[in-house]
């Protein structure tokens, strides 16, 4: 029996479905409506049902099997209605049943939400066109040359357009769970939430924060292997050329162009970013000034901090920081 005022939300599944696009949603709207985890802030509930194509259970890419509530011809009306992706939507037996579906009942539900590739299970219907959508960085490209009426955003995280929600990456699909429940329950609930699972509730940056890092480190097997890591442990230090040539045991003249042959940006604007980026994190924690935290990240000092924090974000740290602690309830601590 729901209770009065329950949203029902539905979770699309089947076979090569990525599992964390499916059960990281479902953590955060179940957790969404428990009073012990959002210190009785939550006034609303959600249910959740896995819908599958069929009553058979479905098998995930990593191999885990879930049993769907119900299939699509019998889904209940739906308040939400999250699309997750999966090398099993992007096959062409699949992706027209889903895509079928789609295109019928999607007009009548309030969001649809794609996680990461679940927007090619979105996009063939037409609902898209002429949107800004995002999906995981290493399919962007093909996206947009599938569907040429979408606009294509591979950087962002998520993006909501009209009822239409995409996120980028598996684990977007959790930050984008997150915006959900905060349109509907506010950002108390929402940061309640965030904290239990150990999210942001905001995460900083976009997806090439993570994608770009990741594709130096898998390209770098030489010399250039650990300097990423090391680089990221000693922000507060002097991180010129000089000094990360050496510790490569190149020239620098060398280490520059291999570096950006490598990265595809200077060492200098690579370890801004790495210091910008760290420095937001550590405004999200309360009893450090601004000033100490651009001088902890290697700030030559803090107008300079302030400068580059504005021209990156497009906010200034102080501000930066209101905005994270105001979702915070009163006297709450970190």
């Amino acid at each position: 029996m729901m209770m009065k005022g329950t949203k029902r939300v539905g979770v699309l599944g089947f076979n090569g479905v990525n599992a964390v696009d499916v059960v990281g949603p479902t953590e955060v709207f179940a957790n969404a409506g428990r009073p012990d985890f959002t210190r009785g802030e939550s006034k609303g509930h959600y249910r959740t049902y896995l819908i599958g194509l069929s009553d058979a259970p479905f098998i995930a890419e990593s191999g885990v099997r879930f049993v769907p509530d119900c299939r699509l011809a019998d889904a209940p009306a739906l308040d939400t209605l999250v699309v997750p992706g999966g090398w099993g939507l992007r096959e062409s037996a699949t992706n027209a049943a889903v895509s079928s579906w789609l295109r019928s009942r999607a007009p009548r539900i309030r969001r649809v939400a794609c996680v990461c590739t679940g927007v090619y299970g979105l996009a063939p219907t037409g609902l898209l066109d002429g949107r800004r959508v995002t999906t995981h960085w290493r399919f962007a490209g093909d996206l947009s040359e599938r569907f040429p009426r979408l606009a294509v955003d591979s950087k962002a995280l998520f993006i909501k357009d009209g009822r239409y929600y995409t996120s980028g990456g598996v684990t977007a699909g959790i930050d984008l769970a997150l915006a959900l429940v905060e349109e509907d329950l506010g950002p108390r609930v929402a940061l309640a939430v965030a904290r239990e699972l150990v999210v942001y509730l905001k995460r900083p940056g976009g997806q090439e924060q993570f994608s770009e890092p990741l594709r130096f480190q898998v390209h770098a097997a030489d010399r250039f292997a650990d300097l990423v890591a090391w680089i990221c442990a000693h922000l507060e230090h002097d991180l010129s050329i000089a000094t990360l040539a050496e510790r490569a045991r190149l020239s620098p003249r060398h280490f520059s162009r291999r570096f950006h042959d490598t990265f595809g940006c200077t060492p200098a604007q690579f370890v801004d970013g790495l210091r910008l980026t760290e420095a937001r994190e550590r405004l999200t924690a309360p009893g450090r000034t601004v000033d100490s935290i651009a001088a902890s990240v290697g700030f030559a000092s803090a107008d300079v901090f302030r400068r580059r924090f504005r021209r990156r974000f497009g906010v200034a740290p102080s501000n930066y920081r209101e905005r994270f602690l105001t979702a915070r309830s009163p006297g709450e601590s970190s």
